[in-house]
Formats: structure tokens, sequence, C-alpha cells
């Protein structure tokens, strides 16, 4: 009869759970859930105003009520599009420009300052001015997310096609490789990796700001809906507000991450390695 394996199964063939496993899922969690747990029992003992800081179950009660009644979905909905559409903007031409600028040195030498120079202007420090270029409307907000997010794609994208190794490019072109195919099959497939980390940063300057953008006289919205319940003193839905632009964040994030572990599959440092208790 075999024999069977310690390492996989219990007394009585019992396969052991796979504590490795259900560690890394929930080690992520640990201190979010801790500091709610803190927080609850401060705001019930007194030891934090309960009008400065709600309790946990008060604005989980807030966000079932705000659920139920739509308003929060009808914010959310608003947000999210304008980020999008900001992200789509200005990812893509940011996407471009560092694609050029990296394969091309006199689009490097024409643009490259100038984009820097303006890089280091904080663009939340455009907002009086973009409000006289395009009024309060949803240009003024989706401008402002566009250039947030354009810079981090840009110098990453730029980054990862200029680092590629030039051995790769020298034997593309004794293949036989035209230009056209180098980029598509060389080149960009190699600069991926640092794309998608100016993705990800990309994405926390896009709800960064957006929150920012949506105090700009916005009709709707999460940041419409903190600053008008600011106004009334309901600190429970202004910390909703925060809590769902922190959740939106994160989501984004790992809808990233699963993007790179789907597209970098061939890459070294996303292969999943045997003992990872995946």
């Amino acid at each position: 009869m075999a024999e069977t394996s310690v390492a996989g199964y219990a007394a009585g063939g019992t396969r052991r759970p796979n504590l490795k496993g259900l560690w890394t899922a929930l080690a992520p969690w640990a201190f979010p859930i801790a500091l709610l747990v803190v927080w609850e029992i401060a705001a019930r003992s007194g030891l934090v105003t309960a009008r400065l800081m709600p309790a946990p179950t008060t604005i989980a009660a807030t966000f079932w009520r705000s659920l139920l009644d739509g308003t929060l979905l009808v914010h959310t909905l608003a947000s999210t599009e304008r980020a999008l559409i900001g992200l789509a903007i200005g990812g893509g031409l940011g996407f471009v420009a560092g694609v050029v600028n990296g394969l091309w040195k006199p689009a490097e030498t024409l643009l490259d300052s100038t984009l820097q120079m303006v890089r280091n202007i904080p663009h939340l420090a455009l907002i009086p001015l973009v409000i006289l270029w395009f009024g309060i409307g949803e240009t003024a907000k989706i401008f402002l997310v566009s250039i947030g997010v354009f810079f981090p794609i840009y110098i990453n994208t730029f980054y990862g096609v200029r680092t590629i190794d030039p051995q790769l490019v020298e034997m593309a072109s004794v293949y036989g490789l035209d230009r056209k195919a180098l980029i598509r099959r060389i080149i960009l497939p190699g600069a991926l990796p640092s794309i998608l980390v100016g993705l990800r940063y990309a994405l926390g300057f896009m709800w960064l700001t957006l929150i920012v953008a949506e105090t700009i006289s916005a009709t709707s919205g999460i940041g419409y809906m903190t600053m008008n319940a600011r106004e009334f003193l309901q600190t429970d839905m202004v910390l909703l507000g925060i809590i769902v632009y922190a959740l939106l964040g994160k989501l984004a994030d790992v809808a990233t991450r699963a993007i790179e572990k789907r597209v970098l599959v061939w890459h070294p440092a996303y292969q999943v390695k045997p003992g990872d208790g995946q």
C-alpha cells in the first residue's frame, strides 16, 4: 500500500489546510481590521467624540442607507466615469509620448525638456487657471485628471522603452525583423513591466486629483457628496466618501496587478514559484 504523505495529509487521511496560503490571503487585511476594532471601541467608550469620528458601525449604517436610496451608487458612478475618461485621455497621451520620445531621439530633444518642466508644476495648482479656461463643468475635472495621470505613465513608458536590452534589439535585427515588428514583438513587451508600474502610480494620482476636482462646483460625484455632507456636519457621510475613495483605489490597484500577472506570465518576476502557497 502506498504510504500516505505526511506533508500532505494529517491522521485519518484529512488534508491539512494550507496555513501559509491562508495567512498570505488574510495578512493584508489584518491591520485594517485591527484599526476598525480599536476605532469602534474608542468611539463607543467616549475616547473620541462621536460627532467628529463616528463609530465604524455608524458609518456602515450610513453606507447601507445611502446604498438603498441610490445616492451612493449615483455618485460613485459619476466619479468612476470621470476617472476612467481622464485615465483614457491622459494615459493614452502619456503612453504615446513615452513611446515616441523613447524610440526617436529628435522627439526627445524637442519635447522631453518641456514635459519635465511642466511635470514639476503641481497640477492641482492649475485649478484657478483651469477654471478660467474651461469653467466649472465636466471638462475642467476631466482635464485635471488627465494631467494627473499623464506623467506617471509617460515617465515609466519612456524609461521602459529606453532600457530594452540592446542585445535583444540586435538579435531581432539579425533575424530580419523590420521596425514595426521590432516595436510590436520586442520593445513594447520588454517595456510592459515598467508601463504597468506607471499605470499603478497613475491610478493613485487619478483618485487623488478627482477628490479635489470634484470640489469645484460639482453637482454629482463622491467629492460633491462629501462636501455637501460637510455643510450639514454629517461626519459619517464624509468618512464614508473617504472610505469609498480608498476602496475604489484598492480595487483599481488589484485590477492592475491581475493584469500584470496575466500579460507578464512570461516574465520571471511574475511566475509562481513552488512553495508560494498558490
